[in-house]
C-alpha cells in the first residue's frame, strides 16, 4: 500500500515537474517570437528606406530610416536636450496616471457603496466620461494657463473614468457568500472591506489601469503638443515646424518604449499580487 502511495505521489511529483518545463519553454519561444518580430519591423523599414533613398518612389525626407533616427538620438543626447524631454515627459505621466488612478479607485469604492451618491452622481460621469481629454485641453489651458498643473490634470482626466468604472464592477461583483462568511467569521467591517471586497477587485483595478494607460499617453502627447516648451510631445510639434521628421519618429518611438515600460510593469506588480491566478490559468490550460 505504502508503495502504491509513493509511486503515485512520485507520478504526480514528475508531471508537475513536466507541465513546469512545457510552460518555461512556450515562454521562452514567445519571448524569442516577439524579439524577432520587433527586429523584423526595423529591418523592413531600414530596408524600405533604404530603397527609396536610391530609386525615390517618393521624397526621402518623408521615411528616414531607423539609422538616421539612432543618429538624431544619439546628437540630442550628447547635447543634453533628449534626457531633458524624456525626464519631463515621465514625471507628468507619473503624476497624472498616479493621481487618476488613486481618485479614481476611492470614487469607485464610495459609489459602490453608497447607492444613493451613484445615483446623483453616476449620470454626471456618464455624461462627461465619453468626452476625449483633447475636448478640455482649451479650456484647462484658459482656467489655469499654460503651466503643469492643467497638462497633469488632463493626463488625470483621461486616466480616471476606465479605472472608476472598472472598480465599481470589481466591487459590486463580489461574491457575497464570500462577504457573509468572513462576517460570520468574526471579521469586522474594515477587515471584510479590505480583506474580501478590495482584494477581490484588485484584478478589475488592474484591468482598468492597463486600459486607462494607452488614454494618458494619449492626453500627455496632446498636452505637450499645445500647451508646452518641453516633453515628448513638443518634440513632435517642433519637428513639424521644422520638418525634422527623424526626430518626430525619434520621439513617437520614445512614447511608445515608455508606454510599453509602464505596461511591463503593470503586468509585472500583476502577476506578483495574483500568482494564484495565473498559476490556476496555466493548470487550466495544461
Amino acid at each position: 500500500m505504502e508503495v502504491e502511495v509513493m509511486e503515485a505521489n512520485n507520478e504526480v511529483i514528475f508531471r508537475d515537474r513536466l507541465r513546469e518545463k512545457v510552460s518555461q519553454n512556450r515562454d521562452g519561444i514567445y519571448r524569442i517570437l516577439r524579439f524577432v518580430s520587433i527586429v523584423a519591423f526595423f529591418i523592413i523599414w531600414q530596408l524600405i528606406s533604404s530603397t527609396n533613398q536610391s530609386i525615390e518612389l517618393f521624397n526621402p525626407i518623408l521615411l528616414p530610416s531607423p539609422v538616421m533616427v539612432i543618429q538624431t538620438a544619439y546628437h540630442m543626447y550628447l547635447k543634453g536636450v533628449l534626457a531633458k524631454h524624456l525626464i519631463v515627459s515621465l514625471i507628468r505621466i507619473i503624476i497624472g496616471f498616479g493621481l487618476g488612478t488613486v481618485v479614481a479607485v476611492f470614487m469607485g469604492v464610495i459609489l459602490s457603496h453608497f447607492q444613493i451618491l451613484e445615483a446623483l452622481i453616476q449620470p454626471v460621469l456618464n455624461l462627461i466620461g465619453p468626452i476625449p481629454a483633447f475636448a478640455f485641453l482649451p479650456l484647462f489651458i484658459v482656467w489655469f494657463g499654460v503651466g503643469e498643473f492643467p497638462k497633469i490634470l488632463l493626463i488625470a482626466y483621461a486616466t480616471f473614468f476606465p479605472i472608476l468604472t472598472y472598480t465599481v464592477d470589481g466591487i459590486k461583483n463580489i461574491n457575497p457568500v464570500l462577504i457573509r462568511s468572513a462576517l460570520s467569521l468574526g471579521a469586522n467591517q474594515f477587515q471584510v472591506f479590505t480583506k474580501v471586497i478590495f482584494k477581490g477587485a484588485l484584478p478589475n483595478i488592474f484591468i482598468g489601469m492597463k486600459v486607462s494607460l494607452a488614454l494618458s499617453f494619449s492626453a500627455l502627447v496632446i498636452a505637450e503638443m499645445m500647451g508646452a516648451d518641453s516633453g515628448l510631445g513638443y518634440i513632435i510639434v517642433d519637428a513639424r515646424n521644422w520638418f525634422r521628421l527623424s526626430n518626430m519618429m525619434l520621439a513617437a518611438a520614445l512614447i511608445g518604449i515608455e508606454y510599453t515600460v509602464f505596461f511591463k510593469l503593470i503586468t509585472l506588480i500583476e502577476r506578483v499580487l495574483f500568482k494564484w491566478k495565473s498559476d490556476g490559468l496555466k493548470d487550466a490550460v495544461e
